[in-house]
């Protein structure tokens, strides 16, 4: 009777386990298949303020312009239809705003019945004219305008624009790439930092230090793990930022460099502790086999404890990349929030979580702003999700060596 129940008991705590597989593996499908759903939704979304059309004079022979031409045009970089494979004509642009302070309001009529007429009269009289009015008063029936057609928004625009200016008018500007190199140039720089430095600690740890120093650095260095991001971010900007404006003599102290820093800060507790754990599972016999051959200490180190740990020193490197590209406010706080490509470690930049944690408060729910943060989104999880199957596979590769 007592192995049934036993034999039950077990049945009923396997099925709980599995069930509780399940359901976490179908709810990081659910959130995966939401973020990627969400983010798509932003390549079916015209490149133009959506509501807006835009209308030219109908003897303009232009039939369509990007969104990087439409923001040029209307920020006047472009001042001549010739340079857009138009007549050599100066370019009038026309925001909708204007023609209220061209007629007296009466002249539109109740509920601006007469508005599309006068909007049409203003566009037929200038040949050079682009105006951008609401798609509602658009004078379609007028022979002398032309509303140009509006594109949906490309993945080439998007993954190799230069400008991300989600709430610029008449046409946003979604262009991805500053903030995956500002996140890139982060994050490496950061490794870079925080590898060798976690690496020789680890060792120190695990090999070298005493055990009554190492009852000390232990729960310290695991104590700065549970630190506040946000506290990191206020260390730097008020320690970090001046000493490195200082001292690189830099006219901003927000830089790519103040945020590297920082991360690499932030990845050392959690590389060091994995990768110290990994160490110390080196089976005695092997340290004691290797000295016995007349290895020497730091022989035995190299050449035998770090490649038996190489997995769950990869594990430590995953996981303090992982901190690094995911972190959000500490790296808002320091690297100076400018959505801009860097070409040095000191320019200010802007990285994929502070963007989408400094506008997601602000885009409307289901707008085009709003769907280009989740398609920031699905850009870091490829990321990471990169990372980590290419740690894994290395991690493979070394332990088949080691075999």
């Amino acid at each position: 009777m007592r192995k049934l129940f036993r034999r039950v008991y077990e049945r009923i705590i396997q099925g709980l386990l599995t069930l509780s597989g399940g359901i976490t593996s179908f709810t990081i499908l659910l959130i995966v298949i939401f973020l990627f759903k969400e983010g798509a939704g932003l390549f079916q979304s015209p490149d133009v303020e959506k509501g807006y059309v835009l209308a030219v004079n109908a003897l303009n022979p232009v039939e369509r312009l990007n969104a990087k031409e439409i923001k040029e045009i209307f920020d006047h970089e472009y001042t001549n239809w010739q340079l857009l494979k138009g007549k050599d004509e100066e370019i009038t642009p026309f925001r909708f705003e204007e023609i209220f302070s061209m007629y007296p309001e009466e002249e539109f009529g109740e509920d601006y019945e007469f508005l599309p007429d006068k909007l049409g009269e203003v566009i037929a009289q200038d040949p050079g004219i682009i105006a951008f009015i609401p798609e509602m008063y658009a004078p379609n029936d007028n022979i002398s305008v032309k509303i140009l057609p509006t594109n949906n928004i490309f993945l080439t625009e998007f993954f190799l624009g230069k400008e991300w200016m989600p709430t610029s008018t008449p046409s946003p500007q979604f262009g991805v790439l500053p903030l995956i190199l500002g996140t890139l140039w982060v994050s490496i720089i950061a490794i870079l930092i925080a590898l060798p430095l976690g690496l020789g600690v680890a060792i120190y740890m695990s090999e070298l230090a005493s055990e009554g120093m190492r009852k000390i650095l232990k729960p310290t260095i695991e104590l700065l793990a549970g630190i506040p991001s946000v506290v990191y971010g206020f260390f730097g900007l008020v320690v970090i930022v001046p000493m490195l404006q200082k001292t690189l003599n830099l006219p901003v102290g927000e830089t790519v460099l103040a945020g590297s820093i920082i991360l690499a800060i932030m990845a050392l507790p959690t590389i060091i502790t994995i990768a110290e754990d990994a160490m110390r599972t080196t089976p005695t016999t092997m340290r004691e086999a290797s000295l016995a051959l007349g290895a020497t200490n730091w022989q035995t180190i190299y050449r035998v404890i770090v490649p038996y740990a190489s997995s769950g020193i990869m594990a430590a490197f995953v996981l303090g990349i992982g901190r690094a590209i995911g972190e959000t406010m500490a790296v808002l706080m320091v690297t100076g929030n400018a959505a801009v490509i860097p070409h040095s470690l000191f320019e200010p930049v802007r990285t994929i979580p502070a963007t989408i944690a400094a506008e997601l408060g602000e885009a409307p729910t289901g707008g085009v702003h709003y769907q280009a943060l989740f398609m920031l989104g699905c850009i870091l999880f490829v990321i990471t999700m990169i990372i980590s199957v290419s740690a894994e596979v290395i991690s493979k590769k070394q332990h088949n060596k080691g075999l």
